[in-house]
C-alpha cells in the first residue's frame, strides 16, 4: 500500500491537480477513512459508501465527484473500482440579470474601481478567482480583449469586452495604483480577493435595489442568457464563456425554449 502523501503527490506533480482540487481530494478522503477506520478502501467498502449516499438522497455531483475520487485513489493503489455514476438531472439557469437590472448596479458604483470590477464581470463573464488573477497586461483595451492565464482547469483563454467596459477600466487605471495585479484591496494593497469581490457585488446590488441574491458568477449566467436572448449563436456564447465542450453551454439554450421558438418563426421556410 503506498503512502498518502505519495498520492498526493502523485496528485500535484503527475496529474497537475490544482491545490484547491486537492484540497478537496484531502477533505472527502479524511473523512471517509475516518468513518472507516482505514485508509485500505477494498472496492466493497467503497461500494456501499457510494450506495449509502445515494440512500441519503445527496447531491449527483456529490456523489459521482466521491466516486472518482475513491476510482483514483484506489487505482494509484493498483486496485480496479467500476463505480456507478449517478445520471445528473439536466440543470436549468433561473433568476439571471435582465439588461436593466445589470445597468442599475453598474449605476450604483460609487466609484472608478468599482464600476470597472463590475463591469468587467458584465461584459466578459470571467469568473471570480480569475479577475483577481488579472495584471494590467492582461487587459487589451484598444482591442477590447481580456486575456485569462491559467484560468480554470488551468487553461488559458480570452474573453470580449465592450468599449463601454473599455472606457470605464480605462478610468479606473488612470486613477488607482494597479501594478502588477489590476485589482488590489485598498487597504494592503495585495491581490483582489474572491471574498472582496463578492462582498463588493452584495452591497452595489443593494445600492441598485435588486430584489435578487446577487453573486459574482450570477453576471456570467445573465451575460449568456441576455446574449443568448438577443438571437447570438450558440458557438460566440461557448467562446466568450470558454466552455471546452459545447454541452455546458447548451443549458441557457434550454433554459429558454422561447428563444428557440423565436429563431424558427423568424427563419420557418414559406410554403404557402
Amino acid at each position: 500500500m503506498k503512502t498518502l502523501e505519495s498520492f498526493y503527490d502523485y496528485l500535484e506533480y503527475k496529474r497537475q491537480f490544482r491545490p484547491v482540487t486537492i484540497g478537496n481530494y484531502k477533505r472527502i478522503l479524511n473523512k471517509i477513512f475516518k468513518d472507516l477506520g482505514t485508509i485500505d478502501i477494498k472496492p466493497k467498502m467503497a461500494e456501499e459508501w457510494i450506495l449509502n449516499m445515494q440512500k441519503r438522497n445527496l447531491s449527483a455531483s456529490h456523489i459521482n465527484n466521491t466516486a472518482a475520487i475513491l476510482t483514483c485513489y484506489d487505482k494509484f493503489s493498483g486496485i480496479e473500482l467500476n463505480l456507478i455514476r449517478v445520471k445528473k438531472p439536466k440543470p436549468l439557469i433561473k433568476d439571471t440579470l435582465t439588461e436593466g437590472e445589470v445597468a442599475r448596479i453598474i449605476a450604483a458604483c460609487s466609484n472608478s474601481r468599482e464600476k470597472a470590477i463590475v463591469s468587467l464581470l458584465a461584459y466578459s463573464g470571467i469568473r471570480a478567482n480569475e479577475l483577481c488573477n488579472l495584471k494590467v497586461e492582461d487587459v487589451d483595451l484598444d482591442n477590447g480583449v481580456v486575456h485569462i492565464i491559467n484560468g480554470k482547469g488551468g487553461k488559458d483563454g480570452i474573453s470580449y469586452i465592450a468599449r463601454e467596459c473599455c472606457k470605464m477600466v480605462a478610468e479606473y487605471i488612470k486613477e488607482y495604483e494597479t501594478n502588477p495585479h489590476l485589482f488590489k484591496t485598498l487597504q494592503k494593497k495585495v491581490r483582489y480577493t474572491t471574498w472582496a469581490l463578492r462582498k463588493l457585488v452584495k452591497k452595489v446590488a443593494t445600492l441598485a435595489r435588486i430584489n435578487k441574491r446577487v453573486f459574482p458568477h450570477l453576471f456570467r449566467h445573465s451575460l449568456a442568457t441576455n446574449l443568448v436572448k438577443k438571437g447570438a449563436n450558440i458557438l460566440t456564447v461557448q467562446k466568450q464563456l470558454r466552455h471546452e465542450n459545447l454541452e455546458t453551454t447548451q443549458i441557457y439554450i434550454r433554459s429558454f425554449p422561447e428563444r428557440v421558438q423565436d429563431e424558427y418563426a423568424f427563419f420557418k421556410p414559406n410554403y404557402v
